[in-house]
């Protein structure tokens, strides 16, 4: 079994706090995705998982069992990293074989573990060639299959698609899911691409300098971010936030994909906006609108004519809530009233 376990874990480089009073639980078998950007202590709190960097407080647990004092190779773990690290003048088959023989694993049970991993990741027909007469998708499962064939209880993954152009991470997105379905292990995996997380993941781990912002679904995270941070990191384009229209340093929140270019029926608020750019995406348009609230975002399968003014909807029911400090508040029926008197206001100012 795989389950992972952070307690009060604390790293630091130097005087740097990284990762502050980190706590964190990985439920066994799950695909979960630490994702945020450069910097916010994702990687370092992977690298804390395999044993190549050490906590600088705080404890780390597998299946209940505290791992600080054992070394990688003692973790039963696997690591994929984002340059494959694979030893150029070995064959696939060598590559994959490798750790096995290091641990001193029967030449029979080698070569069959090999074989089958190979059947699953589909390099059976490559075993006799070198890593540089191979695709980078090829490359990429040459690294899976060595990790895969130590039948590690968890698999760490550090950016393992980066490398790959946006149609094979497409590819490989597919079949790292595949892959975890099939085999049930704990997959960890690190990314700064929020449309790996939400693609992917069973639980994602958004994360800012050194601490969890939110753990939870994709779908969760999607619809009921905790703050201003989580909503815009997630959804693409990013969520509109509308500040200076409510008291007390409120802030509303609606994504583009609920901006209407044409009146609705249910309970909204309607803003002018003049169309400053647009891009055709095939089925949908994404708009970049000027209006009295500032740049707003808008994506919809309805086409405007260049230059227009438009008049857009909003429904209330699909806007969100943030205090002045970022943080998600509930949105109550005396909320909503301030909403309306907020965009009321607007209506009188030039775009």
């Amino acid at each position: 079994m795989g389950a992972i376990q952070l307690k009060n874990v604390t790293k630091k480089f130097g005087d740097q706090m990284v990762i502050d009073d980190l706590n964190l639980s990985i439920e066994d078998g799950s695909f979960t995705v630490l994702v945020g950007p450069s910097g916010c202590g994702k990687s370092t709190t992977l690298r804390m998982i395999t044993g190549l960097d050490e906590p600088t407080s705080g404890d780390i647990y597998i299946d209940g069992k505290k791992i600080n004092d054992l070394t990688p190779g003692k973790r039963d773990i696997a690591m994929v990293f984002q340059n494959y690290a694979l030893y150029p003048t070995m064959t696939v088959r060598e590559n994959i074989e490798f750790g096995l023989e290091n641990k001193k694993v029967p030449k029979e049970e080698r070569k069959k573990r090999v074989q089958e991993i190979c059947e699953v990741v589909g390099l059976t027909q490559y075993l006799d060639r070198k890593p540089a007469t191979l695709s980078g998708g090829q490359r990429q499962r040459v690294a899976l299959a060595r990790a895969m064939v130590k039948q590690p209880k968890v698999f760490l993954m550090d950016e393992p698609l980066s490398n790959l152009d946006a149609k094979l991470r497409g590819q490989m997105r597919v079949e790292l899911i595949g892959l975890h379905k099939k085999l049930g292990t704990t997959f960890v995996y690190v990314t700064h691409d929020q449309v790996e997380a939400m693609s992917m993941a069973d639980d994602i781990v958004l994360m800012k300098d050194g601490y969890i912002v939110q753990q939870s679904s994709p779908r969760e995270l999607y619809n009921n971010p905790n703050c201003v941070y989580a909503a815009q990191f997630i959804g693409t384009p990013q969520m509109n936030i509308v500040k200076d229209i409510l008291p007390e340093g409120m802030q509303v929140g609606f994504r583009p994909e609920k901006v209407y270019l044409k009146e609705v029926e249910e309970e909204h608020v309607e803003i002018s906006a003049k169309i400053a750019t647009k891009e055709m995406l095939g089925s949908e348009i994404i708009y970049s609108l000027d209006s009295p609230a500032g740049k707003l975002m808008a994506k919809s399968d309805y086409e405007a004519e260049d230059e227009s003014t438009l008049k857009l909807s909003i429904p209330v029911k699909n806007m969100y809530l943030f205090d002045k400090d970022g943080k998600r508040i509930t949105l109550d029926d005396e909320r909503r009233l301030m909403i309306h008197a907020g965009f009321a206001k607007l209506a009188g100012r030039e775009v």
